[in-house]
């Protein structure tokens, strides 16, 4: 499965270098990976979102017994993790791929900035419509550029850093950095 994962990641990141050739002097390349996977995701989100909405849960109240879901919320209960995990695989095979840090850890540092960004658009979205008076459309817009930049610094600085390498001279190997001991620092380790 591994094997397949990696041909997988490579098959994409050749096509996304391909068509980031003529954006190159514009944009850094991870910032092009970034932003054509996360679109990505987004339109699988919308697409499965519609499917379940109409197909599966078909408009229609879910009970689960103790609690009653209304369908959009019951659609994004089933929609949201298959797009959580569709979106850890790009941003770690395809975005971020020189992060260090144990795959556990890396996900589950995505999670805490995919729910941060969950809060940051409920809480966004009461504060401009309801405070400000924003019409709903646009605060959604405004509100998914701050998230969007928030989860891109999030991901890159927290979920998948890249442990800094420093070397540890002892007075033996002052000057010879070769047979210095390196040590991983990791700035977010929890």
């Amino acid at each position: 499965m591994a094997k397949f994962r990696h041909i997988v990641a490579e098959r994409i990141t050749h096509v996304l270098d391909f068509v980031y050739k003529p954006f190159a002097a514009i944009v850094p390349a991870e910032l092009f990976r970034y932003g054509v996977c996360g679109a990505s995701n987004v339109v699988l989100d919308w697409v499965l979102y519609f499917l379940c909405y109409n197909f599966v849960v078909g408009h229609e109240l879910v009970d689960l017994g103790i609690l009653t879901l209304t369908p959009h919320v019951a659609t994004l209960l089933i929609v949201y993790p298959i797009t959580l995990a569709t979106g850890f695989y790009l941003a770690k095979y395809v975005t971020f791929t020189r992060s260090d840090i144990d795959s556990r850890v890396q996900a589950v540092r995505y999670v805490m900035v995919s729910v941060a960004n969950l809060l940051i658009n409920y809480f966004g979205l009461k504060l401009f419509v309801e405070v400000f008076g924003v019409w709903p459309t646009i605060a959604k817009v405004g509100v998914t550029l701050i998230a969007t930049a928030f989860s891109f610094f999030g991901q890159k600085y927290f979920t998948f850093v890249r442990r800094s390498v420093k070397p540890i001279l002892g007075p033996e190997n002052d000057d010879d950095e070769e047979d210095a001991d390196y040590r991983y620092v990791d700035l977010f380790r929890f």
